[in-house]
């Protein structure tokens, strides 16, 4: 037994249970809204000559808002609805899909995180290859074959992180993984040995034994604020002590374990997409801004003088240790205020997080965001209607040379 025909075993023969199909729906929706939020993302125009699931990918990425599988580090749905979206797929398809990509990315490993790949692409390229290979009808062999066809694109590294090529890669994944189903379905062998060839050598662990149920173990969690996952934890922590920070801020004192951090590559950002990745501006933008919501990470709100000052304010202590989550242990901040005062707070666990789920006013709240049309766009909103929905937002266009 491989390792894809163990997988591939597994997503042929799940049914979805209620939560299953619960977790799907809301995950077909937010993707759909987060993608929705770019439409006026200079990108856009950029990505136009790209093929359905990578264009829709990139533009669902960009903003960097969608969901995140805590467990692995990956950004499950952003990968495999485009892909399910792109052939016409359904719920257990994309749930197929998804629980594919995070059992590869637990055999993957907090240590390839670490090494500096983008587990989304890594992972995601086979697991797209399942999701859309189930929506075409492939049968378990077919789909051992899609994934072993899916590792040659099964790469992306973290420098690619505050530039367009983040979601771009995310993209080139979604993309591969439906190229290969449909390669498989046209008959191209591929020996599936290939899948775990490839996992021991950027650093995983290769088994059959994982779990049967639910579809995607742990759950998903959903951001409220559009930048890195890693920056979702300090601002939430930030805005429950925001209104008690009054006067000129000395100093900023974060402490967290240092894997948590491991995306946040930008401490002295210059643009917007920079300004995902950095803490000392997750910091800034929490003390500053309301709700840092899309506004606060333009170029124009990096660049403001006032968040400068505060950005080179912040300290970083990081402890060391072994991670294995970008929500170990505990965020502390200390800010620390001219006239000698202080306001201290610390948190485990951010809002939208699998340990603390979103709320539905949150999800009706980001969805507003998103756009004036989207909560209406997204009510009631099936498969079929969602593909619908990005291809008349996203048309494939040729750009001349």
């Amino acid at each position: 037994m491989t390792v894809a025909r163990a997988l591939a075993q597994w997503a042929h023969g799940h049914r979805p249970t209620p939560d299953d199909l619960a977790l799907a729906e809301r995950a077909l929706a937010d993707t759909v809204a987060v993608a929705l939020a770019a439409q006026r993302h200079p990108l856009r125009a950029v990505a136009a000559p790209l093929p359905d699931a990578a264009r829709w990918a990139t533009m669902a990425h960009v903003l960097d808002f969608d969901d995140l599988h805590t467990d692995t580090t990956t950004h499950i749905s952003v990968v495999t609805v485009p892909a399910v979206l792109a052939v016409g797929g359904d719920a257990r398809a994309y749930l197929a899909g998804a629980g594919v990509m995070a059992r590869l990315g637990a055999m993957l490993g907090w240590g390839h995180y670490a090494a500096g790949w983008h587990a989304t692409c890594t992972a995601g390229a086979p697991a797209a290859a399942v999701a859309a290979g189930l929506a075409l009808g492939l049968d378990v062999e077919g789909l051992a074959i899609a994934m072993a066809l899916a590792v040659p694109a099964a790469g992306g590294v973290q420098e690619a992180f505050g530039t367009h090529s983040k979601s771009l890669q995310v993209g080139f994944a979604a993309d591969a993984g439906v190229r290969a189903a449909r390669l498989a379905r046209a008959g191209a062998t591929g020996d599936p040995r290939a899948l775990e060839a490839w996992l021991e050598r950027v650093g995983g662990t290769p088994t059959t034994d994982f779990p049967a149920a639910p579809a995607v173990p742990g759950g998903l969690a959903v951001k409220l604020f559009p930048c890195c996952y890693a920056m979702q934890r300090p601002i939430a922590a930030l805005r429950e002590v925001r209104d008690q920070v009054h006067g000129q801020i000395a100093a900023v004192t974060v402490t967290t374990p240092a894997g948590t951090v491991q995306p946040l590559i930008h401490d002295r950002p210059a643009t917007g997409l920079e300004s995902k990745f950095s803490l000392p501006y997750a910091v800034a933008a929490a003390l500053l801004d309301d709700y840092p919501g899309f506004d606060s990470f333009t170029d124009a709100a990096v660049q403001r003088p006032e968040a400068q000052k505060l950005v080179d304010l912040v300290r970083v202590d990081l402890l060391p240790g072994e991670t294995a989550t970008l929500l170990d242990g505990r965020v502390a901040l200390r800010v620390a205020l001219a006239d000698g005062g202080e306001v201290r707070t610390e948190l485990a666990f951010p809002p939208g997080s699998p340990q603390r789920p979103v709320s539905e006013a949150d999800l009706r709240a980001k969805a507003a965001a998103c756009g004036p049309d989207v909560p209406a766009l997204l009510d009631g909103l099936t498969w079929a209607a969602a593909a619908e929905v990005l291809r008349t937002r996203f048309p494939h266009q040729d750009l001349e040379a």
